[in-house]
């Protein structure tokens, strides 16, 4: 194998391990890199999904138009260290993309991007990630012949690590490095907590994890004779005593071997924090959200849609800026009631001067959502077969309405009558948003017939090698 063939395929496989896993991770994530091996060589990108698209402009000022400066700064930085140490840089700080940067005497310098996603709990966890894409890169391409498959598994498997290397980071920084918490295996213990059943239900309430140092320092409800302690590696067992805190604000306390006791007081800062909350559960680091959990795996999501889209559609609507804002905090606390109740339904936002006409319940006097009351109402309203009618003032004109209209040539039959219903609808009505909420949490906004944040610029690489050009190269087709 050719010198160049074989730095191409490290590279390659490496972003795809990195893309691989960011998806199941995330959601869907172009993976880029700008990188020049030698303090000498042109500055490259590997850009298959075109993720540097429209920062062109900054790319071209930092590498080409103060090229110079930027060489001279890194060889600053690198001098003297010690073969394969990789030093963090300063990132670029590109509006919606992730980043790692880093350099080192042997690998002159690479900077990694991936999207940075709405729903995100923390994108520490993704740096790090990408910071390990960076690492293994540096190792693999200066290596005469290193097992490259074993780094493409590595990242495509590396969601749990990359959580345990930011939190160790983390506290080392603020606790020093005498901790005795061992956090990858805390983890594992949470997500193994987390689906175990007791009673035919799943774990719910608070358990957190501190240093044996700061235990003295809880006031404790309750705590258990020392020689008797329930070892938290006894997941049963575990789950059992979540029971106790259960629908409370109390919370099970752990010195990272055993279940000391039980609190009410407030997680230490930097404790390692699990919410069980039934099927799902949130990771907190002190009061931090760190990552959520569910089907014994850890994401990314905060587990609520930002609904950019429909914002953006309010704010560009002739509704006043308070008007619009007004609309979108009420109709996104009944989308995102709607999904952790886990029932479909539809809502249409009327934007029409006159109020359209709908086949259903029609109330009289419409029913405002500023009111505490009607607003649990008008949630109820939202479980009744039909979509509830919401007018530009933040009332509900009906409910159990029914929607219709001409086919059209992209409907999707995989998602059921209520989505398809709602495409027909609004393709053939206008100044009307269609928000369609799944049972099982995928929440769609529908616009003039097309389903907006359904749109995603992510495609598969496929098997062929997509090239590596120089930044010069893949400049010259863009208007700088």
């Amino acid at each position: 194998m050719s010198p160049d063939l074989f730095s191409k395929l490290c590279i390659a496989n490496i972003l795809n391990g990195v893309s691989d896993g960011l998806r199941r991770y995330s959601n869907p994530s172009r993976v880029a890199l700008l990188f020049a091996p030698g303090p000498d060589d042109p500055v490259q990108v590997f850009d298959p999904q075109d993720l540097l698209f429209g920062h062109e402009t900054v790319l071209n000022e930092v590498f080409l138009v103060h090229g110079e400066h930027w060489r001279q700064h890194i060889l600053s930085q690198i001098k003297g260290q010690p073969k394969g140490y990789l030093i963090p840089l300063e990132n670029l700080g590109l509006s919606g993309l992730i980043s790692f940067a880093g350099a080192s005497s042997d690998f002159f310098y690479q900077i990694w991007f991936t999207e940075h996603h709405p729903d995100m709990c923390s994108i520490k966890p993704t740096e790090k990630w990408l910071e390990q894409a960076a690492t293994l890169l540096a190792h693999d391409y200066t290596s005469c012949n290193p097992p490259i498959n074993c780094s493409d598994y590595v990242l495509k498997n590396y969601a749990l690590q990359a959580i345990a290397d930011y939190m160790v980071d983390e506290r080392n920084s603020h606790l020093g490095y005498d901790t005795k918490i061992q956090i990858p295996t805390l983890l594992d213990h949470i997500l193994s907590i987390s689906k175990t059943k007791e009673e035919g239900a799943w774990a719910r309430g608070y358990l957190f994890f501190t240093d044996p140092v700061n235990i003295d320092a809880i006031d404790f409800l309750t705590m258990f004779q020392r020689n008797e302690r329930p070892v938290i590696s006894n997941i049963k067992h575990t789950r059992k005593l979540l029971v106790s805190v259960e629908g409370s604000n109390r919370k099970l306390v752990s010195d990272g071997n055993y279940v000391v006791g039980i609190t009410i007081a407030t997680a230490p800062e930097y404790a390692i924090v699990a919410d069980f909350r039934g099927d799902h559960g949130f990771l907190r680091m002190g009061t931090q959200k760190v990552a959520s959990f569910c089907d014994g795996n850890f994401y990314s999501t905060t587990r609520k849609n930002k609904l950019v889209e429909l914002e953006e559609l309010l704010l560009d609507s002739q509704l006043d800026i308070e008007a619009a804002g007004t609309l979108f905090g009420v109709v996104s606390g009944l989308i995102h009631k709607a999904g952790h109740s886990h029932y479909g339904s539809t809502m249409v936002i009327d934007l029409n001067d006159e109020p359209l006409v709908l086949s259903g319940h029609v109330l009289d006097p419409p029913l405002s959502l500023l009111d505490s009351d009607k607003y649990q109402l008008a949630a109820a309203f939202m479980r009744i077969d039909g979509a509830v009618q919401i007018t530009p003032d933040a009332k509900i004109r009906g409910f159990g309405c029914l929607l219709d209209g001409q086919s059209v040539t992209w409907e999707n039959m995989a998602r059921g009558a209520r989505y398809n219903s709602a495409l027909r609808f609004s393709a053939t009505t206008s100044k009307v948003i269609v928000i369609v909420v799944s049972a099982d949490r995928p929440i769609s906004i529908i616009f003039n017939g097309i389903e907006l944040n359904g749109i995603s610029r992510w495609k598969p690489v496929y098997q062929y090698m997509p090239e590596i050009f120089t930044l010069e190269q893949h400049l010259q087709g863009v208007q700088i």
